[in-house]
């Protein structure tokens, strides 16, 4: 069994869904668009997974990659498969489809809730998770409005649409439940993200964001584990 995964920026990776893949006998092929990787044939993967990045979607001219990866989103929901976007990966997934991306009047950075609709409820992406939970937060884009025939899986105050499904088995979240111990200190080195970050929280906001994911971490590798689980479920 074979994932292709789109990288936007090295520290941006499968997190800690590659222990779980791994223990699943599962191989995963990581495509590193930032450094001019070129996207693999299609055929031949059970899943694609799409991962954050500093850029945003509309940044076609900056990075003109984002152009041929929009396009083989759109070529791989077509085909009905399996699709988990995280963050970028998410607000690919409604860019590509038609739906609006844009920046945020605030942007969300920190351990925030994160709440199901009965949509959300329904869903098989978040089966034996809680209606309400904490997740890592770390944007400043979002999904402003759905593609056709999409609908949202989760919200808050902050960001109204936190997830969203496209067909039975198309994903999108925003929030990151991907992450590791190592996930904020190595973020907190890029550049983007730790203006953000400052912005809100100010010059200690590295400080403690990785206190309060090293707090929530036994709650976050659960979450991943059970959300891991059932997108894996979706493969067939």
């Amino acid at each position: 069994m074979r994932v292709l995964v789109f990288q936007h920026v090295a520290a941006e990776h499968p997190g800690s869904f590659r222990d779980l893949m791994r223990a699943d006998g599962v191989i995963w092929d990581a495509v590193e668009l930032d450094e001019g990787a070129a996207i693999p044939p299609l055929d031949g993967y059970a899943a694609l997974m799409v991962f954050g990045g500093p850029m945003d979607v509309w940044q076609e001219q900056e990075h003109p990659w984002l152009a041929a990866e929009k396009q083989a989103i759109r070529q791989w929901i077509a085909s009905g498969r399996p699709y988990l976007g995280v963050c970028l990966g998410h607000q690919l997934l409604a860019d590509a489809l038609g739906g609006k991306v844009g920046l945020m009047a605030k942007p969300e950075v920190g351990v925030t809730e994160v709440s199901l609709t009965p949509e959300g409820r329904a869903s098989p992406l978040f089966q034996g998770l809680g209606e309400t939970f904490p997740t890592l937060q770390w944007h400043g884009a979002a999904v402003l409005e759905l593609p056709d025939g999409a609908k949202t899986l989760a919200q808050n105050a902050h960001c109204p649409i936190q997830a969203l499904q496209v067909g039975a088995r198309a994903f999108g979240i925003q929030y990151h439940v991907e992450l590791t111990e190592a996930t904020v200190p190595e973020w907190g080195a890029i550049t983007e993200y730790r203006c953000a970050l400052e912005a809100i929280t100010g010059p200690d906001g590295q400080k403690v964001l990785e206190a309060a994911t090293r707090e929530k971490m036994p709650v976050f590798r659960a979450a991943a584990g059970t959300l891991y689980r059932n997108f894996r479920a979706t493969w067939g």
